[in-house]
């Protein structure tokens, strides 16, 4: 058996999200010389239920072993029916474990790709559930720079806590390009509101929740109340307030 190819093994699966947990199993199926092999894996995040198959192929032409591709299963809890895709391991945009799981619940993973010269772009990637191709799997939309999707301008037009230093904006930022929904804290009229948002690049936008992961408009999912505004909570955000009243997500 390959020991530097066992070790590059596991560090891939470290960095797709899969954890150290599968290192004897890998071990051993390796040091079966078997042409090809799949080891199963499971976890929850919240309440929901991802099991995923990995799928490993031997080189016919050296001891090397391949991280091909993985099949991931998602089960909502209060659901029976699975929602299942296949996930290919590439040189470059893969598809972690965090972000399948992001795109099978419906939600955009941007990535940076290569395109058929070996050159990279990014891209906001989102699962077509209406459409899937002969071997079953869900065909991929891909929302490209020229399809003219700013997230940082789109955030830009909410009066989000998180934008008000650029360390926690970063970190906004990162999370909703992963695909996470993401907890924010809305200010208006000199109260903090809690909801969660997510990344639309379809249709160029943010799609907001309340605490019961129900999909509303901002005014909605907070109740808010029009109360005098405290000094020091807003500063320099009346634009963006003015902005969110013209989509609709804050009351005239």
């Amino acid at each position: 058996m390959n020991q530097k190819n066992f070790e590059y093994l596991q560090d891939q699966l470290t960095f797709n999200g899969f954890g150290a947990g599968l290192s004897e199993r890998l071990l051993t199926a390796m040091q079966s010389q078997i042409p090809e092999f799949s080891l199963p894996y499971q976890v929850r995040f919240g309440k929901d239920e991802l099991r995923a198959s990995l799928n490993f192929q031997k080189s016919a032409h050296q001891d090397l072993y391949f991280f091909k591709s993985y099949l991931a299963s998602l089960k909502n809890h209060g659901q029976s029916q699975r929602i299942n895709q296949l996930f290919y391991i590439q040189p470059s945009g893969s598809i972690n474990l965090k972000e399948a799981f992001n795109l099978l619940q419906g939600r955009a993973v941007e990535k940076q790709l290569l395109d058929q010269q070996g050159d990279p772009y990014h891209a906001w990637l989102q699962l077509d559930f209406k459409n899937s191709d002969a071997a079953g799997n869900f065909k991929i939309k891909q929302f490209t720079q020229d399809y003219g999707y700013d997230l940082g301008r789109a955030l830009s037009k909410l009066s989000l806590k998180e934008l008000s230093n650029d360390e926690s904006k970063a970190r906004l930022l990162d999370s909703l390009r992963g695909g996470n929904r993401q907890q924010v804290t809305l200010l208006y009229e000199g109260q903090q509101h809690k909801f969660f948002i997510e990344a639309s690049p379809q249709f160029k936008g943010i799609i907001a929740y309340n605490q019961h992961s129900v999909r509303q408009q901002i005014q909605s999912a907070t109740s808010l109340q029009q109360q005098r505004q405290q000094p020091g909570l807003l500063t320099d955000q009346s634009q963006r307030l003015a902005s969110q009243r013209e989509q609709g997500l804050l009351p005239n």
